[in-house]
């Protein structure tokens, strides 16, 4: 038996169409009654506390930070690679911790905070250095790149349809930030020649982009797409 609406095979006993949600009826068919795939009660299976994940994480990572500077100021007195460490386990802390300290993380306020962390941490890392590199490459690469990835993350989660329009818009807007990104490391680290090598990978995202946008407003591809891959 198929589903009349999206042409998934379909048990004699299912009720309904596991990708779609269509109802399954069939006037030649006798539906027998059979025991389900799945159980429908199952016993709750004990759970984990979810604060010692992080309680632990958290111990850990300031274990490490407490160590890595004494070990920094016992052979030179004072800061030298230990923030380098430091800075680093923030990162972490922000990616992969903090989030663990909620019972329904929001990525809308969560990715843009992790971009901040890292953006802070280059910052670090310039002021450290000498680079001056931060505010001529640094601070807009991640800026943009921050941007495109919250937009799409909080699309994706306020939208229940148009993943692919999202998708495919944020490629398209990876392949024109390319240049840019060319440019900026032209100007800042001193190249010799503009390479123009940003002509591959935005054409690639580009192509890739502009055939998710086909595909989304084409119905039957869609379709086809959704059945195959279970989008």
């Amino acid at each position: 038996m198929y589903c009349m609406y999206c042409g998934a095979k379909l048990a004699d006993t299912e009720r309904c169409c596991p990708l779609c949600g269509t109802q399954a009826i069939h006037p030649d068919i006798l539906r027998e009654e059979a025991e389900p795939l799945y159980p429908y009660h199952r016993s709750a299976a004990p759970q984990v506390r979810p604060r010692i994940i992080p309680i632990v994480a958290t111990t850990l990572m300031v274990t490490a930070l407490l160590i890595t500077l004494m070990i920094d100021l016992q052979l030179h007195a004072r800061m030298s690679w230990s923030g380098f460490v430091a800075g680093a386990l923030n990162v972490g802390y922000v990616l992969f911790v903090l989030p663990l300290w909620f019972r329904r993380p929001n990525p809308v306020v969560f990715v843009p905070c992790s971009f901040a962390a890292i953006g802070l941490y280059l910052l670090y890392i310039d002021l450290a250095t000498g680079g001056g590199w931060f505010l001529s490459f640094a601070f807009p690469v991640t800026g943009c790149i921050g941007l495109i990835t919250t937009a799409v993350v909080t699309l994706l989660k306020y939208l229940r349809r148009g993943r692919l329009y999202v998708i495919g818009g944020a490629c398209i807007a990876l392949g024109a930030f390319m240049p840019l990104l060319e440019f900026l490391i032209y100007i800042t680290f001193d190249i010799g020649r503009f390479a123009v090598w940003f002509m591959y990978p935005m054409t690639a995202l580009m192509l890739f982009g502009g055939m998710l946008l086909v595909l989304a407003m084409c119905r039957p591809a869609k379709e086809l797409m959704e059945r195959k891959f279970f989008l």
